[in-house]
């Protein structure tokens, strides 16, 4: 027989609290357990693991590729310290930047530096790749551990929901230290008598009412506008003398390597020596002055245009030429042909070749044009690569140009057709093409005779 439910009785125990899995701690960065920025104290209280697997983990990272100083800079930057609200991402858009925010954005910049030129070495991006399953793997398991451990709540159920219920222990109010614009008048002048109610900070108006002055008192004259102490003012900007630098320290190396070097060679040095300024600014400014967000803006394009000249080929020169090549013979012809900036003209227009024979040679042009004239009788096989433009070849117009990136084509053109008197000749035999342009674009045309 079932009792009747009773309304008025007291509910029942709650459940075993040591069986319900304890909540991780939100994760945040780590003032006790800091070494640069608290990241992997945070990870390791929040995943329930050493430290020291997260920073050998992200240090390792760090020198094979990259990922871990990316990781590290933005989980700096996006998660807040201990009894914080407020990130220090945050404070770097609303121009608060302290020595943190700028070493935070320094670790991630020169992480992405690092990532970028590892891009085409794919050992080492596959080893960094299975390390960060590997990190991610541990951390997920050991929080999925702690989770299902009923071990990890609270030793006493009946302590754990006393203290849940238990009201907050009476404290005595605080003693006053200071006048307060509600508790206290405040005297302007230093006289006896009635006085206003005016606040202890904000603006004028936001004084209500001035008391009158006492009978046969004067009035007190006029105070001079205050100036600014320098001994408290902030630390003086140094982003435009960073600027300046960066500038002057860029030029220096691009003009000092520029007869010397390729375009690519000698745009990379520049950069760097910028990219190194900034990065120097920003150092000192965590110790001696103070920088915006302007400079960290400058230190990102500087990176984006540092990429963009690695990328650049190495052919290319900075000196600007017309070449031509007229080899008479196949004896004459060379192996390879090669332009760093400008026009080349390979005219092989004059070359016979026998019919049961081959010629093979390779034409290079960096940055500009490369023409290439081929026999009229001879069997020609392309193959051509262009980075960045145009391939035509004959029978095509002018107008119609093809800009295309990564342009891989290979062609063979055969011999025209003979007609009257030259039935007779013997066909030519074939020629090899191996042509390569960088920025440009390739032209291959027949001879006319």
């Amino acid at each position: 027989m079932t009792q009747p439910y009773d309304a008025a009785a007291p509910p029942g125990p709650p459940d075993d609290p040591s069986e319900q899995p304890a909540s991780p701690p939100p994760l945040r960065r780590s003032k006790r357990q800091k070494l640069v920025g608290g990241v992997c104290g945070g990870l390791g209280r929040h995943y329930d693991l050493d430290p020291v697997i997260f920073r050998v983990g992200l240090g390792v990272l760090a020198v094979t590729g990259g990922l871990g100083l990316i990781f590290y800079g933005f989980a700096w930057l996006f998660v807040p310290l201990d009894d914080e609200d407020e990130n220090e991402a945050r404070r770097l858009l609303t121009g608060r930047v302290d020595g943190a925010t700028l070493i935070a954005v320094l670790f991630a910049l020169i992480g992405c530096g690092l990532f970028l030129s590892m891009l085409r070495n794919g050992t080492v991006l596959g080893f960094a790749v299975m390390l960060s399953i590997a990190l991610t793997g541990a951390a997920y398991w050991s929080q999925r551990r702690r989770l299902a451990d009923p071990g990890t709540g609270p030793a006493d159920p009946v302590a754990a929901q006393a203290a849940a219920v238990a009201p907050p222990e009476t404290q005595a109010p605080p003693v006053p230290g200071a006048p307060s614009w509600w508790r206290d008048p405040i005297v302007k002048d230093g006289t006896t008598g009635p006085v206003g109610t005016g606040y202890l900070w904000g603006p004028r108006s936001a004084v209500l009412e001035e008391a009158p002055e006492p009978s046969g008192s004067a009035a007190p004259a006029p105070r001079p506008p205050r100036r600014p102490d320098p001994a408290t003012r902030g630390p003086r900007g140094i982003g435009g003398r960073v600027f300046l630098l960066a500038v002057l320290a860029g030029g220096l190396g691009t003009g000092l390597s520029w007869d010397a070097r390729p375009l690519g060679t000698s745009l990379q040095i520049g950069l760097s020596c910028a990219l190194a300024v900034f990065g120097l600014g920003i150092a000192v400014s965590a110790f001696r002055g103070r920088t915006g967000v302007g400079t960290i803006l400058l230190t990102v394009i500087t990176a984006l245009l540092l990429t963009g000249a690695s990328a650049l080929p190495k052919q290319i020169s900075t000196d600007w030429m017309r070449t031509q090549w007229q080899p008479a013979s196949a004896s004459d012809m060379r192996p390879r042909y090669a332009l760093g900036s400008g026009v080349g003209t390979l005219d092989l227009s004059g070359l016979r070749i026998p019919a049961d024979g081959s010629v093979a040679t390779r034409a290079e042009v960096g940055a500009g044009h490369l023409r290439v004239v081929v026999p009229k009788d001879a069997t020609v096989e392309l193959r051509m690569n262009v980075g960045l433009g145009d391939i035509r070849l004959p029978g095509e117009r002018r107008q119609d140009f093809d800009l295309r990136t990564d342009h891989f084509r290979d062609e063979t053109l055969k011999p025209p057709k003979p007609s009257g008197a030259a039935r007779s000749d013997k066909p030519a035999g074939t020629l090899r093409l191996d042509l390569e342009v960088g920025v440009g674009q390739v032209e291959v045309a027949r001879a006319a005779k």
